[in-house]
């Protein structure tokens, strides 16, 4: 059995970092495992040395000249790996594998990783979900967003948690509140900043780090000067080892306007991280966090309710410690070996 996971790059992030587990998992347990890139070279994450890196093409930028010749690589992989499995773990991948692989002998198992309800090409991403095996969701919300032909051919495993995270930090935390996602409008660093801003005015003596690259960079450095508190305010960028720069923070903050399931999120409620996050759809983070028992919800886009949260932590060490022990009980239940065991039943029935 070869698993083939297909993703565009693997410049760091929540669904590439994903694939690095479960990669790693794979080619441990003696399975042949590839992961084709289509539009890049990076591998941000560690990988083992025995797992194969498929470099099929580079960004396209909608040149269809790029697309074709990405194909056509594609294709002869597939050519050459007839019978395996392919893990897609984005919408292009799929459509990409859908056209590569025609006619030759494959199974392929599609991981939707984003809120569906957010994706503008829906007609040919339903029209690739169609043609796949078996769909991978996180939430039963995001189940609801497809027809009943797709629904029947969906499984819902949520994110796995790293067997490495340390345990809980039993220390006097860090006057830090951390974040981690990619600086894209999705994210709603804007509202972090908002909220920060009138957090600092109870507590000025902490900083907020947030880690992660995008395209916002610059407007929300300037965000942060326009509401004074750039001071207090550190850019971290990309990090493979965010997980060591946070362990020791007095709170983790998830301020995104929509998700699939936040993989920095999880992390950090493993490692302990007092954790607030906006109840988002499609569910992922009130999939893991049981409000004011291990972590806070918050109503999307209430700077308030996010700054009243970020108060509660910093006021009540009490509150923080139960919210670190109780959220650091998810690595019982999403351990990564269960959750790899999960998508292995659901390939090989395909």
């Amino acid at each position: 059995m070869k698993i083939i996971f297909v993703l565009p790059d693997m410049p760091g992030g929540g669904t590439e970092r994903v694939v690095a587990l479960l990669a790693n998992e794979y080619i441990k347990r003696g399975y042949s495992v590839a992961i084709l890139l289509f539009a890049g070279k990076q591998t941000a994450y560690p990988l083992d040395e025995r797992i194969e890196i498929m470099i099929a093409g580079e960004p396209s930028a909608g040149n269809p000249l790029i697309q074709l010749k990405r194909l056509f690589r594609m294709r002869q992989y597939y050519k050459k790996n007839r019978d395996c499995y392919i893990f897609s773990f984005c919408v292009r991948g799929s459509i990409f594998s859908v056209l590569a692989a025609a006619g030759i002998p494959h199974r392929l198992l599609i991981s939707e990783r984003n809120d569906p309800a957010h994706f503008s090409g829906k007609r040919l991403r339903d029209w690739s979900y169609r043609k796949a095996e078996k769909l991978i969701l996180q939430t039963e919300d995001m189940k609801q967003c497809f027809s009943k032909r797709i629904q029947q051919k969906s499984a819902i495993i949520p994110n796995p948690v790293s067997n490495d995270m340390p345990e809980p930090y039993m220390g006097e935390r860090k006057k830090r509140v951390v974040a981690v996602g990619r600086l894209q409008p999705q994210k709603n660093h804007k509202l972090l900043l908002e909220a920060f801003a009138d957090f600092q005015k109870t507590y000025h003596d902490y900083e907020l780090h947030i880690f992660g690259v995008g395209e916002l960079e610059k407007t929300l450095k300037q965000q942060a000067e326009e509401l004074h508190i750039s001071d207090k305010v550190a850019f971290r960028g990309f990090s493979s080892s965010v997980q060591k720069e946070i362990w020791d923070s007095s709170m983790f903050v998830l301020s995104s306007d929509y998700e699939g399931i936040s993989n920095s999120m999880i992390e950090a409620l493993a490692m302990g991280v007092p954790v607030i996050s906006t109840d988002c759809p499609a569910g992922g983070s009130r999939m893991y966090i049981r409000n004011h028992e291990n972590g806070i919800l918050v109503p999307v886009g209430d700077k308030k309710a996010l700054s009243e949260a970020m108060i509660k932590i910093a006021g009540n060490p009490e509150f923080a410690r139960q919210l670190s022990l109780n959220g650091a009980k998810i690595k019982e239940q999403y351990g990564l070996e269960k959750i790899a065991d999960r998508f292995l039943e659901e390939a090989q029935q395909l």
